[in-house]
């Protein structure tokens, strides 16, 4: 009999959430420093360039590789020999290392869970509690997997109830473009076949807790309908043309998962979700000797891949002298590097300005001529300015975007993905622009920042609103001011350029 105690407990699952923070598996590292050797679209090229380059940086430096530091998801497999020496219960001892490790003082996390989620979502200021799954098997050990999910990449999710003679690649190819660029592609897609819909759900998030390993099932070939499946997604929705950061290019996945359990014989449930740039899992086994042993990985093992900005190939902007003009001139898909300050915001600011608008009242910062960028950034540690800072999903603002434009003088937003139609019609309008930003490179970006202070809004902690003060920030024209949206162009010129899929097969290209 195995005895686990507490204290390892608890310190393994605090040590695993600190390590998954700041480093990369480095098989979806090295499966990215792949697929950039083979990019062939300039824009996806330099995206992934940037998530690599921030990859290594997060690793040297020992900070977040996002900004969103995720939710805490363990899966437990325990041994039926197992004792526990313990006074907490399994979820509360997840719950207590979750909290040692988002509150470490050396590398202190985001808090990103919300209390009372259809309500007054308060902030549990600890990103407790993690969400756990068991199960009871055979031996003498526990098996643990600490995954942090980042809420782009969760907002993504889709489930369908099919028809058992429904097809469903075709379901999946229909999905994936409507899914957009928000779960920050090129990532891993998990798909859940059968069981019950939860349980699909739950083989979908299993699986892409699974090392990238698709090179090796193409090279040795499929064994199973499952395997089969694997390689024909895996094609096709690289075929989609969505790349990374849905610029469009030849890598939209690194890996396709599937995992199926067998169901009810009127039902094929399906589940998908997927895993952004920001992959973070760890799998370890405790026997009882003590809390697990995690080794740092090797730099060296690195993709020897560095971004810089480039002022030959981007044009510097001064955000201080920025001009309605200036703004209405920016082409698609340019290249900027942001100078000067610039405002923050994102759901909660702009919920409590559209309420003080409302009523008539002063907000608290002027936006006249200014840019706002969506992002809640870490906590700063030691002698930085601010901790990883890279934008939000922008979709979110949409329905804030016309009143923003139209009622408080802002010129420009930056975020990532796409716009949906109301906001580019109102970018449009207004003649505004929105610039896109790498998620997935929230390290990176926040190097450019040189000064950062709250605002506006400062019990709404990261949502308050900030001015920071940047240099050479990198971002790209994704709406210009006639409503042209790189994210619709650039998935589509790839899609016909790859040409392995009819437009018909996934009624045209929308998002």
């Amino acid at each position: 009999m195995t005895i686990i105690k507490q204290d390892d407990f608890v310190a393994s699952i605090a040590d695993a959430f600190q390590y998954i923070s700041c480093y990369h598996p480095l098989d979806y590292i090295q499966a990215l420093g792949a697929a950039y050797e083979r990019e062939e679209s300039p824009a996806a090229k330099d995206a992934i360039a940037q998530i690599l380059t921030n990859s290594r940086m997060s690793a040297e430096g020992r900070r977040p590789i996002c900004q969103d530091t995720g939710i805490a998801l363990v899966f437990l497999k325990v041994g039926m020999n197992v004792q526990w020496d313990a006074k907490l219960s399994v979820q509360e001892m997840v719950n207590e290392g979750v909290r040692r490790a988002y509150n470490d003082a050396d590398n202190p996390l985001r808090a990103s869970v919300l209390a009372d989620p259809a309500g007054t979502r308060k902030n549990t200021k600890d990103n407790t509690p993690a969400v756990v799954h068991y199960e009871i098997v055979p031996g003498d050990h526990v098996e643990v997997i600490c995954a942090a999910k980042g809420g782009g990449s969760e907002a993504k999710t889709k489930f369908a109830m099919l028809n058992p003679s429904d097809d469903l690649v075709a379901w999946v190819l229909k999905t994936v473009p409507q899914m957009g660029a928000g779960w920050c592609p090129p990532g891993i897609l998990g798909i859940g076949i059968g069981g019950t819909p939860e349980k699909a759900m739950l083989l979908a998030k299993e699986a892409i807790m699974a090392p990238v390993d698709i090179q090796e099932l193409i090279a040795r070939g499929p064994k199973t309908r499952a395997e089969e499946l694997r390689l024909e997604l895996y094609d096709k929705v690289n075929a989609l043309g969505i790349g990374a950061q849905g610029l469009g290019g030849l890598t939209t996945v690194l890996d396709v998962k599937v995992l199926d359990y067998p169901t009810h014989a009127a039902n094929l449930p399906v589940a998908m979700i997927p895993n952004c740039a920001a992959t973070r899992h760890i799998h370890f086994e405790l026997d009882g000797s003590g809390p697990a042993k995690l080794e740092p990985p090797k730099l060296e093992d690195w993709p020897k891949v560095t971004w810089q900005a480039d002022a030959a190939t981007a044009t510097r902007v001064d955000l201080d002298r920025l001009t309605k003009e200036q703004v209405a001139a920016w082409q698609p898909g340019q290249k900027l590097l942001l100078n000067g300050k610039m405002l923050t915001g994102r759901d909660a600011a702009h919920k409590r300005i559209q309420d003080m608008l409302a009523k008539g009242e002063k907000l608290p910062v002027d936006f006249t001529n200014r840019v706002i960028y969506y992002v809640g950034p870490v906590d700063p540690v030691r002698d930085e300015v601010v901790g990883p800072a890279g934008p939000t999903t922008a979709t979110r603002m949409d329905k804030f975007t016309e009143m923003m434009l139209a009622q408080t003088g802002l010129i420009s937003m930056i975020g990532k993905s796409e716009r949906g139609p109301v906001a580019i019609e109102s970018i449009k309008k207004h003649k505004s622009a929105y610039l896109m930003a790498v998620g997935g490179a929230a390290y990176l970006v926040a190097k450019a920042i040189k000064s950062s202070k709250v605002v506006g809004f400062a019990d709404l902690g990261m949502e308050a609103i900030y001015e920071f003060e940047v240099k050479d920030m990198p971002v790209t024209v994704a709406v210009d001011s006639s409503g042209t949206s790189v994210h619709e162009t650039g998935p589509h010129e790839w899609m016909v350029k790859i040409g392995k899929i009819p437009l018909a097969a996934i009624g045209g290209h929308h998002h």
